[in-house]
């Protein structure tokens, strides 16, 4: 997932493709460039030259991190889909105990954080997001950072949530756990963004998260 991440792409991208290519299996990675407006779209391009196992998709203009997640859905044919941000913030290291929890029987894989450091502000808007979910869905899995599942629940399930936020990963999450489909947990680290600043902690995406998962009680 990119946006305006010409510095750190590149490096991020090999250590993905390096933990990859550790698990001994087939993978494909698609890198979707949400409109950048620097290098990202030309440096995701020549890394895409590099490999057939890598593809770059571009969006005309950005369009937010919803409208990327659901770029991936579109794109992705292989068994486990996972998503990584090009800022380096998810460890590459964590997709190999993602995918040994996949081998065990999972059909979805949800990452956990442990307490970090972080700015107040990042903290209550992340508690007020979890209560929120829970006043609206009830009950709703621990999750933080990075989730891995099944290609085939995105068949077995509608999701209808559009715009910017990332209520279209959590509705994928409560449709799926509401199937009773088995749900595993696994905590991973949080590195320092490589370079730039947050693209997810701005007014613009927030309130259009909160929209969304208005909406999506209602659909539910």
């Amino acid at each position: 997932m990119a946006f305006n991440e010409a510095e750190s792409l590149a490096e991020v991208t090999s250590e993905i493709r390096d933990s990859l290519e550790r698990l001994g299996r087939p993978w494909e990675m698609v890198i979707v460039n949400d409109g950048s407006a620097d290098a990202t779209g030309s440096i995701a391009d020549g890394l895409a030259s590099e490999s057939s196992a890598v593809r770059a998709v571009h969006h005309p203009v950005n369009q937010g991190l919803g409208a990327v997640y659901r770029t991936g859905f579109a794109e992705v044919t292989s068994e486990f889909v996972t998503f990584l941000p090009a800022d380096g913030q998810i460890p590459a290291s964590s997709i190999a105990p993602f995918v040994a929890a996949m081998d065990a029987g999972a059909d979805m894989v949800l990452g956990t954080i442990p307490d970090r450091p972080v700015p107040l502000y990042v903290r209550m808007l992340s508690s007020g997001e979890r209560l929120l979910y829970r006043l609206l869905f009830g009950s709703f899995p621990a999750f933080q950072g990075m989730l891995m599942f099944r290609r085939s629940l995105l068949d077995a399930v509608e999701l209808t949530s559009t715009g910017r936020g990332w209520t279209v990963i959590m509705e994928l999450i409560v449709r799926t756990a509401r199937r009773g489909a088995s749900l595993a947990h696994v905590e991973t680290g949080l590195d320092a963004r490589r370079s730039g600043e947050s693209k997810v902690t701005n007014l613009r995406t927030i309130l259009s998260n909160f929209r969304q998962v208005l909406q999506l009680r209602w659909d539910l």
